[in-house]
């Protein structure tokens, strides 16, 4: 079990790392420097991550996952139409928030640049970004299709549709244009009910069931 110190010793060396990469780049960045950085001796920099190329794997990978934590806090109520969509939209919200802070911009960017020299960790944040949203997103689509209140053959195809439709315009835009490109919160709040409005006009069928009374409306 590890000790106190040495759990803070290790996140101070991480959040040293990300500074140090996400402003500079992989090539940059010196062990020695983050070691500095993070008032942690070399040697013990060395002892709990081995090689700049482990400690930046580790960096990708604890990035990813806290972010995927901030989005997918609970699993949202299907128990009838108004529910599904006010949840999905928290869900998407949460989604748009994260993907488009600055240092999520910039690992991605490192990340894709790298992409070629560690592939495994393009591959993880796919799968625990997008992945794991698609995988969220298909659960409540497909629990919503067998409650009649959706007409959704394949849930998982229209959660990756879902998720690019709301994801895909303001992700392109701040990644290849910059931070000044990245939608302010009228901007985003908009982006989202205009692809809320698409999907589920698309995707909820004319009649509602039986078991639900009252939730005629495609939206609230």
């Amino acid at each position: 079990m590890n000790r106190p110190s040495s759990v803070a010793k290790r996140q101070a060396v991480i959040d040293a790392a990300a500074v140090a990469f996400l402003e500079r780049g992989y090539d940059s960045v010196t062990m020695d420097e983050i070691a500095e950085a993070s008032s942690v001796a070399k040697q013990t920099v060395y002892t709990y991550f081995g090689t700049k190329e482990s400690l930046f794997v580790e960096l990708v990978a604890s990035m990813t996952r806290a972010a995927g934590d901030r989005v997918h806090l609970e699993r949202p109520s299907t128990a009838t139409l108004p529910d599904l969509i006010a949840g999905v939209r928290v869900e998407l919200r949460r989604q748009l928030d994260v993907v488009l802070t600055p240092a999520l911009l910039r690992l991605r960017r490192l990340v894709i640049g790298e992409q070629s020299r560690f592939p495994a960790l393009a591959r993880a944040l796919a799968e625990e970004g997008p992945g794991r949203a698609i995988d969220v997103l298909s659960a409540i689509l497909g629990d919503g299709a067998a409650r009649g209140l959706l007409t959704v053959p394949d849930p998982r195809a229209a959660a990756a549709q879902l998720n690019w439709l709301v994801m895909g315009g303001p992700l392109n835009d701040a990644m290849l244009l910059g931070d000044q490109a990245v939608l302010d919160e009228s901007g985003r709040d908009a982006h989202l009910d205009y692809c809320l409005d698409m999907f589920f006009g698309y995707h909820t069928p004319t009649t509602m069931p039986a078991s639900t009374p009252g939730d005629t409306n495609r939206r609230t």
